[in-house]
């Protein structure tokens, strides 16, 4: 491992970004869902989620998570040795969601190590980019972070010119589907990218809990479907299918 601080990140994005500055080598530690670059699948991995979702539906799923937060009962284990073991100068997570990953308070009251800890909270595709620079300019590596953030935005403006004149088609973007959620934060910029209008999504706020009846109530040309958590296969399955 070369020199420079040792960063443990307990966000799939955060992960990713972390990787495009280049600052994969600095990785010491990752939550189970981090898995992208693949390089960073050898990490230890220093949380994983306290529930079993392998075998539940989506409306099980649901349910257990609400229970859990109700209960003020996390839903992420923090092995602690293990992070200790591996001494960490940073730990990146979010307080965004909490339900995506370990909060930055969960961090500090579970862990004993003496770490700084970066919470990335973006709400939409600006805040994005902003990110990329706070974690940029904490590892002093602004030039990086800014050819990142110039990618992010040309790739972007890419997408938007590909479909430009075009009629704008309809949607509904799912990030659950029993009971179903509509897409907030920087969703619904994207859809808007990409040529659509998100019609029940609300750009740089929290996605919400709405019903099949809005869905076809707000006739869509295209359906979305993005359960959080499940990957395409799964997220292919009927909505109470456990698998």
């Amino acid at each position: 491992m070369s020199g420079g601080p040792r960063i443990c990140s307990l966000l799939p994005s955060a992960t990713e970004i972390l990787a495009d500055l280049g600052l994969t080598e600095q990785l010491v530690g990752r939550s189970a869902e981090c898995d992208w670059p693949p390089e960073v699948r050898s990490l230890p991995v220093v949380t994983a989620a306290r529930l079993d979702t392998s075998e539940l539906a989506s409306t099980e799923i649901d349910g257990a998570v609400r229970g859990a937060l109700a209960d003020g009962r996390s839903l992420y284990a923090l092995d602690e040795e293990l992070i200790a073991s591996l001494a960490p100068d940073v730990i990146v997570t979010q307080d965004l969601c909490a339900v995506c990953a370990v909060s930055s308070g969960e961090v500090r009251a579970v862990c004993g190590v003496d770490a700084e800890t970066i919470s990335l909270d973006p709400h939409t595709i600006q805040e994005i980019q902003e990110s990329v620079l706070l974690l940029a300019q904490r590892f002093a590596i602004q030039e990086r972070g800014r050819k990142v953030v110039e990618q992010m935005r040309w790739t972007i403006e890419e997408a938007s010119l590909a479909v430009a004149g075009r009629e704008p088609r309809r949607v509904v973007v799912l990030e659950w589907l029993d009971p179903p959620f509509v897409a907030g934060h920087w969703l619904p910029e994207m859809v808007a990218a990409a040529g659509g209008v998100d019609l029940l999504g609300r750009a740089g706020e929290p996605s919400r809990t709405s019903s099949w009846d809005e869905v076809l109530a707000a006739e869509p040309e295209l359906v979305v479907l993005a359960p959080c958590g499940f990957d395409a296969a799964r997220g292919r399955g009927r909505p109470n299918d456990s698998a």
